[in-house]
Parts: structure tokens; C-alpha cells; sequence
């Protein structure tokens, strides 16, 4: 009898459950360890999900029982951990992003290359229903030619959410704000359509709390697409409530909408909706994740484990999450410079 895949997952903040209730859904998959710096943490995820409990991620690495290691961590321990992984021959799958700034995601990248085992991202939207019909519009060119698009994220969050963690908003441990944390989806989800970007211009601000970060709550950008589309971003923290993420796509032939997890198509004037969202809810009928940042971990989670099974490449690997947070980097310079790049 074959011998089930062996996982950790470290960090058990809270993005945690997600993972772990993903990995337990798995078959021939057993979640064995999960690692966090706080003991009280690790040990009370570990008595949850009856597994063992650790303090320090180093302890996997000599560890045969252990093939896939989810990294759920601070942005800024993402690339040395995962490096650190990779040359011990374990599959990594990382919370977005990548690394806290290009140059290590770049130094990740080489080490991705000399490993035989995966990287994966987690850019879970990507799985979202609507966005999956999106990119067949896209692909099929259905309604002709993409114009342009837009994407807006209009989201809150408040001091305690910065005070509780202390890795959050600041350069050195988060790498950015609103940017990097929250709205690194939707921008991910415009390249993702939009292709190549050529050049983006626009400029990030601290417009509520200011006095609480040393980053940005606020950032809009222009995008400038290989192929002559255009691209319009907004994002914010400083909203006083999470409103689903906003996308419209502009074509030869119609115009895609999606508002909330629905996908409507607006053509010749008579607007149809082509998308809703399948239900993501658990045994007790309560919503899986949460709906503003798009419920598809699950699915994301099951792909990968699927890719590593088989030995083919996983799609959103650490050349795709290297793309988004250059991106990103090109928008800080543009906001500090006021130049496209």
C-alpha cells in the first residue's frame, strides 16, 4: 500500500485554516506537522489537527516522511525558507507573494531551477469561476479583441490589524501595503488577462493611516499591455467596509463584468450573466474563505498536489509569482519618481 504524501504547513496565522482544512479534504495526503515561532499556536493548530507540533521550520528538513511544505509565514520569510526547503528535495507551495522584494524572488528562482522538487504560488482567484470563464472568453476570443480592463479592490482595514501583527506595514518585514498584501490578487488577475505589461504608471499613498504605517493604504496605477490594451488598478485600505473585488473587461464584442463572484456579459445593450459562483460552503452550511478574497484555495491546493503527483510543472510557479511582484516594484518606483518603467 502506497504511503500517503507527508505535508507541514508553517505559520499558523490566519491564513492557516484554509490549508490546513484543504489538505485534510485530500486523499493520500496526511498533514503531519504544523511549525510556528509562537508554541501556544503551533500547539493548539496541532491539537485541531492532530498532528505533531514544532517551533522551527528547520526541523523538516531532514525529515523523509515530509514531501510538501506550505509556507504561510511572514511575506518577508517566504524566499529563505523556501530555498532552504527546495535544496532538501521538499515541494513548497507559498502564500502570495513570492518574496518580500524581486531581488529575493529572483535569488528563489535559482534555486527553484537546481531543485527537482515544485514551487507554487498561491494566487487562488485564478481558480475563482468567474475567472476561469473569463480567461476562456479570452482564449476562445469570443466577443474579438480585449481592449482594455480595470480591476478595483475597495477594502478596510485598521490600526489593530497592523498593531497585532508588527510584520504588517512596514517595508523591511511586509515589503509594501495595500499592494503587496491585499490587492496583489487583483493585479495578478489583470497580467493574468491583460498579458505582457509593457509599462505602468501611478502612485501609492498612505491616506487613513499614516500615522500607523510606514507603507501605502492607497495605490492606483495605469497599465500600458504588449499588445495595445490598457489597464486601469485601483486599491485601497481605507474603506470602512470589504466590498467584493470589481473587474470589467472591455472587448471588440461586449463588455465582462463581475460584480461580487458573479460574471455578467453586456452585449448590443442586453446585459446576461454567464457565471455564479459553485457552492464553497462546509457540512454546517457557512461559507468556506472568505468571498471578497475569492474561497478557490481548495481548488488551488488540489491542482498542486495533483501537479506534484504527476510530475508535471504547476502552473502558477515561481516564475508566474515573479511577474506580480515586479510589477508592484515598478509602481513603487513610478509613485516615487513620477515615471512609467
Amino acid at each position: 500500500m502506497q504511503q500517503p504524501i507527508g505535508v507541514a504547513i508553517v505559520g499558523c496565522g490566519a491564513i492557516f485554516p484554509l490549508h490546513a482544512g484543504a489538505v485534510q479534504e485530500l486523499d493520500g495526503v496526511k498533514l503531519k506537522v504544523v511549525v510556528d515561532r509562537d508554541p501556544s499556536k503551533a500547539e493548539q493548530a496541532a491539537a485541531e489537527y492532530s498532528c505533531e507540533a514544532a517551533n522551527d521550520y528547520l526541523t523538516l528538513l531532514e525529515r523523509d516522511d515530509i514531501q510538501i511544505v506550505h509556507l504561510c509565514t511572514p511575506h518577508h520569510l517566504h524566499a529563505e525558507m523556501a530555498a532552504r526547503l527546495l535544496r532538501a528535495g521538499k515541494h513548497v507551495l507559498t502564500e502570495k507573494p513570492l518574496a518580500h522584494h524581486p531581488k529575493a524572488a529572483e535569488d528563489l528562482l535559482e534555486e527553484a531551477r537546481r531543485s527537482e522538487a515544485q514551487l507554487g504560488v498561491v494566487f487562488q482567484n485564478r481558480y475563482n469561476a468567474s475567472s476561469r470563464k473569463i480567461r476562456e472568453f479570452l482564449d476562445t476570443q469570443t466577443l474579438g479583441r480585449l481592449r482594455c480592463l480595470k480591476g478595483i479592490v475597495t477594502w478596510h482595514r485598521d490600526e489593530a490589524y497592523y498593531t497585532d501583527s508588527p510584520w504588517r506595514g512596514r517595508w523591511a518585514t511586509e515589503g509594501g501595503g495595500v499592494l503587496i498584501n491585499q490587492a496583489i490578487h487583483t493585479l495578478d488577475l489583470l497580467q493574468w488577462f491583460g498579458g505582457e505589461v509593457v509599462s505602468i504608471q501611478g502612485s501609492v499613498t498612505a491616506d487613513a493611516l499614516g500615522d500607523v504605517i510606514e507603507v501605502e493604504d492607497t495605490a492606483h496605477a495605469s497599465l500600458r499591455f504588449a499588445d495595445g490594451v490598457r489597464g486601469l488598478f485601483y486599491a485601497t485600505n481605507a474603506y470602512l467596509a470589504n466590498t467584493p473585488v470589481e473587474l470589467e473587461l472591455v472587448f471588440e464584442g461586449g463588455t465582462l463584468y463581475q460584480r461580487g463572484d458573479y460574471l455578467y456579459l453586456n452585449r448590443n445593450g442586453r446585459e446576461s450573466l454567464v457565471c455564479e459562483p459553485p457552492a464553497s460552503v462546509d457540512e454546517t452550511g457557512a461559507i468556506i474563505g472568505k468571498s471578497y478574497w475569492g474561497a478557490s484555495h481548495r481548488l488551488l491546493i488540489a491542482d498542486f498536489y495533483d501537479h506534484v503527483r504527476t510530475g508535471r510543472r504547476f502552473a502558477i510557479d515561481g516564475e508566474e509569482g515573479l511577474k506580480v511582484l515586479r510589477l508592484i516594484a515598478e509602481l513603487y518606483h513610478s509613485s516615487r519618481t513620477r515615471d512609467s518603467r
